[in-house]
């Protein structure tokens, strides 16, 4: 196997996905881009290289168990092993997210994605993580999902969304729950929020660059062994649950 540090970001096409793949590509890393588009993700990937970064391409789509299946099928092959797995692909589903007029196929639809989805590809990845000697996991959250912060009067969570809001306090309950089951492991994962940043996500609302979005997720993959594992991070350090 290669003594190259090896990393997987899904989502890592466009946007932050693509700002934490390239700023661990700028550390050596080899990273795949995992994207289910075929022509976004040879783009980033051509992007990425000509950057420097050692990329390749991995089709993945997290909501398919078959697509998922593949990506990890060529993982193994291509690196045998992985070392750090972000888990950055997400979607805020379509308006309106008001709770009395939401369709349930929307909040149905947006934790296939950002909760099941992580859970499909973390535990397909698992036995590739745990030939690494010093196996990371971020999932990227958000802070919008912190319940102290939703009732915590005058602070600003965004808009009531029934949909997206929840999927990421779903995200947090489930990383502490990977973080228990793994804690004897060597496994270190935690969720880490990137801030309101400007991408297609949100329109292009964000007040914050991917770039910048992208360095607490960077921070979380590159932990030292016996870091924290269960925590939800900014670039401030914890945020509440």
């Amino acid at each position: 196997m290669s003594e190259q540090t090896i990393a997987l970001v899904t989502g890592a096409n466009k946007g932050i996905g693509y700002e934490i793949a390239a700023g661990l590509g700028a550390l050596g890393w080899r990273v795949g881009v995992g994207a289910r588009d075929r022509d976004r993700r040879e783009g980033a990937v051509a992007k990425l290289r000509a950057a420097g970064a050692d990329a390749f391409g991995v089709p993945l789509d997290v909501t398919d168990d078959a697509s998922v299946a593949g990506a990890a099928a060529l993982v193994e092959e291509s690196a045998g092993r992985l070392d750090v797995l972000v888990n950055n692909a997400g979607i805020t589903g379509s308006a309106p997210q008001l709770p009395t007029e939401v369709d349930p196929a929307t909040v149905r639809t947006v934790v296939e994605t950002n909760v099941i989805g992580v859970i499909r590809v973390t535990n397909a990845m698992l036995p590739l993580l745990r030939r690494s000697p010093s196996p990371r996991i971020v999932n990227v959250s958000s802070g919008v999902g912190s319940l102290t912060r939703q009732t915590t009067p005058g602070s600003d969570t965004g808009p009531i969304a029934a949909a997206y809001t929840p999927s990421k306090t779903f995200l947090n309950a489930v990383t502490v729950q990977y973080a228990k089951e793994l804690r004897d492991t060597g496994i270190l994962i935690n969720a880490a929020c990137p801030g309101y940043c400007a991408t297609d996500l949100n329109g292009f609302r964000g007040v914050r660059t991917p770039e910048q979005g992208a360095a607490v997720a960077i921070r979380l993959a590159t932990l030292p062994d016996g870091g924290p594992s269960g925590g939800f991070f900014d670039d401030e350090g914890e945020v509440p649950w």
